[in-house]
């Protein structure tokens, strides 16, 4: 015998969960979060800090065993300009690590890598995190879109929960009599 769809939705034989309403939705958090609250990609931070510290201290390094006399002589300003790479090349990586999202009361301050943007309540529509997207998006009032890559996709279930987290402070924050 086929089974109909009205079939189908009326068998209590297995527990499945109703399909959300919204494809992309975030994971509600118990309480919303207390103002202020910043939201950084930990991992992101973490390398770049990583990564700039073993590069500074290997061009140190080298910069100190490189030959000081022979045919291949260094002199001490080679050698300190060669040292002096290191901090030049991690300087540039901390744009990578500068990116944040501060919520306060009077709004959302955007710091992404090279531009900071400030934002207030009521110019935020929808909080995003969908998959394949890099960080989240903030769509604004405005029609446009802003990336705040303050939360990562590749933090995994922690940058969805901050996602939640922020979406619940925006609806929050931007809820009319009519909660429209």
């Amino acid at each position: 015998m086929k089974r109909t769809s009205a079939q189908v939705t009326d068998n209590h034989d297995h527990d499945q969960a109703p399909e959300p309403s919204d494809p992309f939705a975030l994971p509600a958090p118990d309480t919303v979060p207390r103002l202020p609250v910043t939201f950084r990609p930990t991992r992101t931070r973490v390398a770049v800090y990583a990564v700039s510290s073993l590069l500074i201290a290997t061009l140190v390094v080298v910069a100190l065993i490189l030959p000081d006399t022979g045919p291949t002589a260094w002199s001490i300003p080679e050698r300190t300009g060669f040292a002096a790479i290191g901090p030049l090349i991690s300087a540039g990586l901390y744009l990578l690590a500068r990116p944040r999202i501060v919520a306060d009361e009077q709004g959302v301050t955007v710091v992404n890598t090279v531009r900071t943007q400030h934002l207030e309540w009521a110019q935020i529509v929808r909080v995003n995190l969908r998959p394949g997207d890099p960080w989240v998006l903030l769509d604004l009032d405005s029609g446009e879109v802003l990336p705040a890559m303050g939360i990562q996709a590749s933090g995994g279930k922690a940058a969805r929960r901050a996602a939640g987290e922020l979406r619940a402070l925006v609806d929050e924050h931007t809820r009319t009599e009519r909660d429209d």
